[in-house]
């Protein structure tokens, strides 16, 4: 009986958690921020096409008095694009900065187009590498950023994260660096540092805020992973930067608990960490997304988050067009936590086909 009555409340408080993930979470101060999930099927069906972070994204575009920026890979949203052409009709200004092939890709560009029939101005831009940005920015005064393309696929069928921080410092950062690839028509290894304020304090928690190429994003995470005395989990789609492969195997070799979960596609190519990682005996899964694992995370000592648009590659460091945070906040990391716990969990059980 008692066991019986265990296993119910240990299901209860997983629901629980789960439910609590999707909410809005508060931090201390004026400022604040809501992360959010997404919550893949399979098999995927339109019918669950709903409640997603495209709704979330609607709704915060739906806020904007004065100006939108948006910096986004990939666009393909219908509520997503009408919200930015609402946002144009109510007098904001709008500003949409993409990749140059995906702006020039007919099979992609149609909800660009769809925008620039009304006036909005849309920015392709990194011919040589990717415009990978996947930001907005809402009347200089909030930020919305993550893993996350406006997508279908990325939305309902792929695992991804995003972050609305309420913040005017933070939201100057995110608007300096649009308007260098927006204005100046400056992306990947061309955009120069500068403007940018890369360490904040926002409601409390301390933030770092990074851009590549320009702010040598790599060794900003190696020194935060170096510093790791307890746990490091990770969720990666790519995961190819030797250095940073390395200082995850040498802090487990140090003692830290490490705990990894790899996006299966590409993971088994000789450019990958997880071969590796797994060699040296680390706790290191293919995911058990059926579609995409797309998540780009790390999780330090219970403490520091580190998410972003910011693959751990080297083409993510010198070429892409990317951003990145670390967050020192403990309910955020517990967030995060929670959700690698599932993608962990749903790699050692992948659904079947």
């Amino acid at each position: 009986m008692w066991i019986f009555v265990t296993v119910v409340l240990v299901l209860v408080v997983a629901i629980a958690a789960c439910y609590l993930l999707s909410r809005p979470t508060p931090i201390s101060g004026g400022d604040g921020y809501q992360v959010y999930f997404t919550a893949p099927k399979y098999p995927d069906k339109v019918a669950d096409h709903h409640g997603g972070l495209d709704e979330k994204l609607t709704a915060f575009i739906n806020t904007a008095k004065a100006s939108v920026d948006m910096a986004i890979y990939q666009l393909d949203l219908p509520n997503v694009t009408q919200a930015l052409l609402d946002a144009k009709k109510r007098g904001a200004m709008v500003r949409i900065v993409t990749d140059i092939d995906i702006y020039d890709d007919p099979k992609e560009n149609p909800s660009f187009k769809q925008l620039e029939q009304i006036g909005i101005k849309v920015v392709g831009g990194n011919p040589d590498a990717i415009m990978h940005d996947k930001f907005v920015v809402v009347d200089g005064k909030a930020v919305w950023t993550g893993s996350w393309n406006f997508t279908t696929y990325d939305t309902y069928r792929y695992n991804n994260t995003s972050i609305l921080i309420q913040s005017p410092k933070l939201a100057k950062n995110y608007t300096v660096t649009f308007e260098k690839m927006f204005k100046d028509g400056k992306f990947g290894p061309q955009r120069k540092p500068g403007g940018t304020t890369p360490n904040l304090t926002i409601g409390g928690m301390t933030v770092e805020n990074y851009f590549a190429p320009e702010d040598e994003v790599a060794s900003k995470i190696f020194a935060r992973l170096s510093k790791a005395q307890k746990t490091i989990d990770f969720m990666a789609f790519s995961f190819t930067d030797d250095n940073l492969g390395k200082i995850v195997i040498d802090r487990a070799k140090a003692g830290v608990q490490v705990r990894g979960v790899f996006e299966t596609t590409g993971s088994e190519t000789k450019f990958s960490e997880y071969g590796g990682m797994k060699a040296a005996g680390l706790d290191v899964l293919q995911d058990g997304n059926s579609y995409l694992m797309h998540h780009k995370a790390f999780v330090i000592d219970g403490q520091t988050v580190i998410l972003g648009s910011f693959n751990f590659s080297q083409n993510a460091e010198n070429e892409n067009d990317e951003n990145l945070l670390i967050v020192d906040d403990a309910s955020l990391a517990q967030a995060f936590t929670a959700e690698f716990q599932r993608v962990y969990e749903q790699a050692q059980n992948p659904p079947k086909k």
